[in-house]
């Protein structure tokens, strides 16, 4: 059986997610960015105590179909920004495949339930990446423009101060107390 969980970000969630459902008597499968997979269906009583066990953690048991696609759209782009090491990608052509629809037919369902187009997602999801590797400040603006698959220096800058308000310099300036957590974008 297939549980589809918002707000599944990061490898600790997944690990926490991952500590719910043995807590719970139902060790999961497969546990990825916002999907968990175990092995039979949960009782009324489980269920409820999962979505319990869910709440005070911050997560979300998804029942509707159209929330589990929004949230798989989301866990696709947030694992290629965030999680690996190459932004370099077609995201209409992964989406699309890896939920075997026409992309515009999703777009249009996250647009209508998100508020936001995909494509503002995930412009919204490169701008937070970039503000953690300016504040590691481990690579310049050149290396982070070519790590997150803009054209130029130049393009990164004009879109993160469209996006922020402040040029990356400035924002560098002003430090962490700037980032958002990648669950509330």
């Amino acid at each position: 059986m297939n549980f589809y969980i918002k707000n599944m970000v990061c490898p600790r969630c997944v690990a926490a997610v991952d500590t719910i459902f043995k807590e719970i008597g139902h060790p999961a499968l497969q546990v990825k960015l916002g999907e968990v997979i175990i092995e039979k269906d949960l009782n009324d009583a489980d269920q409820e105590l999962l979505k319990s066990k869910l709440n005070a953690q911050g997560f979300e048991l998804l029942d509707d179909n159209k929330k589990q696609q929004i949230e798989k759209i989301k866990s696709i782009i947030i694992e290629h920004i965030h999680h690996l090491d190459d932004a370099k990608f077609h995201f209409s052509e992964i989406i699309s495949f890896q939920l075997n629809k026409e992309y515009s037919q999703l777009s249009k369902l996250f647009s209508t339930t998100e508020g936001i187009t995909i494509e503002q997602f995930i412009i919204l999801q490169k701008v937070e990446k970039v503000k953690e590797l300016l504040v590691y400040d481990q690579l310049n603006l050149s290396e982070i423009a070519f790590k997150m698959g803009y054209s130029s220096v130049a393009h990164l800058s004009s879109q993160f101060k469209k996006t922020i308000g402040l040029t990356p310099s400035q924002f560098k300036a002003q430090g962490i107390e700037l980032r958002k957590g990648i669950d509330s974008i």
